[in-house]
């Protein structure tokens, strides 16, 4: 019997009719032939010239990005030298993640100095083969005790943290549910989605839609709550312990990501979770190196079989070379550091608090973050709506005013809610903050932007600067 052909999905050029002729590549390798025999080879541009297109496409709808090349002078931060049309002009970075701009403080760069005299460059090889050093054990004990967990596991990345955690904790426990707010970031849903788990999407951060989905599961089914802290893009923060409430009364386990939120929040930078009195609660914390703690890579911290199953099981832990250790040498200072000064983290908020009652005196459309009572995110968007809009509102702030602030688009944040992320920090003076609510307020008026968040009656900063 001849096969039913299957028909070719117009959106999706890669995909052809089982009718079609399968091609037959060439392959060349060092001067020997090993060419298959055939007529019917597609030349390798056919293909060049789909993925362009989807660039093309990319470019048409204003969401293709280009990156900013920087340069970060020692000791300068928040300044930058940018590599633009002209040369080298030196900038003020107000989205870096170095939120307390750690990566340049004297300690952290002494430490690394002498961790690359002593030969802690790169690590020689992943976890299991050789490549364990001192530091990182020294590391994992230091973030076990910021969080006050048992134990600590360290990796490459945030984003391999998530998905090596959340890949085993659905995986290994049999009919798990993992419910999973909204909003979360690609890595946790990437996670998620390798455990092979069954994952119920719960409101962001809504305890009412929570609890519906929860009553709806067997009692008898593991659960696992997972969610962030910090939002990065909204500065949304969770209410944490309605959160773990409903994991007591339901039954379930609760992983939280606090990569925005460490070294920033609680009285030793333990996150949100420190600040509210509830990292005993919270059953896995996963956090970053790479933002307030100005290094790289990422971690969980957690109880110790827990933590053991993820260093015995996980993947994206198993099969990569493990942090350097000059990086983790950075990262003790760091944390130690943080620990102690309660400085870095006091400037900052004043700088937030100042950049906010400013933004809402020009009548800038700030966006309003849901926060707890007592609580204010770090993170300051500002509605622009647009992709187009925001590319260009972020070009001219470099180019005629010395300010970097990368537009934020799809599939970033979702179409439509386009916007700038201001990330202030304690070395932002005010005479900087005033600069950039002056240059932002010229290019609203020149380019006629809107003084509005769409759904409310009034700019967000008005109603912020009131509250």
């Amino acid at each position: 019997m001849k096969p039913m052909p299957v028909a070719v999905d117009e959106a999706r050029p890669d995909i052809r009719s089982d009718s079609e002729e399968p091609t037959k590549p060439t392959f060349r390798h060092v001067g020997i032939d090993l060419a298959v025999n055939s007529t019917s080879a597609k030349p390798a541009s056919s293909y060049s010239a789909r993925f362009a297109e989807r660039i093309a496409a990319l470019k048409r709808e204003g969401r293709y990005r280009v990156f900013a090349e920087l340069t970060r002078p020692l000791g300068k931060h928040p300044f930058v030298l940018w590599q633009g049309p002209s040369g080298p002009r030196k900038v003020v970075n107000w989205c870096s993640n170095d939120y307390l701009g750690m990566g340049h403080n004297p300690l952290v760069n002494a430490a690394m100095q002498q961790a690359v005299a002593e030969g802690a460059t790169g690590a020689g090889g992943t976890r299991n083969i050789g490549g364990t050093n001192a530091r990182h054990v020294a590391l994992e004990r230091l973030l076990a005790g910021l969080h006050g967990k048992p134990a600590a596991l360290t990796f490459t990345s945030g984003y391999s943290a998530n998905l090596a955690s959340l890949s085993v904790l659905g995986s290994l426990l049999p009919h798990t549910v993992i419910l999973s707010d909204a909003d979360n970031h690609n890595s946790m849903i990437e996670g998620i989605r390798r455990s092979g788990a069954e994952k119920v999407i719960f409101e962001h951060n809504s305890p009412r839609d929570l609890e519906a989905k929860l009553r709806a599961i067997a009692a008898d089914r593991p659960k696992l709550i997972v969610f962030e802290s910090v939002y990065s893009m909204s500065g949304n923060i969770a209410p944490i312990r309605e959160f773990v409430a409903l994991a007591k009364k339901y039954g379930a386990m609760t992983y939280v990501d606090e990569v925005h939120a460490v070294g920033m929040y609680g009285a030793r930078g333990g996150g949100v979770t420190e600040e509210m009195g509830l990292a005993q609660e919270i059953d896995v914390i996963q956090g970053t190196l790479g933002k307030a703690f100005g290094m790289q890579g990422g971690y969980v911290a957690g109880d110790e079989s827990v933590v053991d199953c993820i260093r015995s099981f996980g993947a994206s832990f198993i099969f990569s070379t493990s942090l350097a250790p000059v990086l983790a040498a950075g990262a003790i200072a760091s944390i130690s550091h943080l620990m102690a000064s309660p400085v870095e983290r006091a400037r900052q908020r004043e700088h937030v608090a100042l950049l906010r009652k400013r933004l809402g005196e020009a009548k800038l459309p700030m966006m309003l973050s849901q926060t707890p009572k007592g609580f204010a995110s770090h993170i300051v968007p500002v509605f622009v709506g647009d992709p187009v809009l925001a590319k260009a509102v972020s070009d001219r702030l470099l180019s005629e005013h010395a300010i970097y602030i990368q537009p934020i688009n799809y599939p970033t944040v979702p179409r439509g809610t386009e916007r700038l992320r201001i990330a202030p920090g304690p070395l932002h003076t005010p005479e900087l903050i005033e600069a950039l609510v002056q240059s932002l307020d010229t290019l609203w008026r020149d380019m006629q932007l809107p003084r509005r968040v769409p759904g409310t009656g009034e700019p967000d900063a008005r109603a912020l600067a009131r509250a």
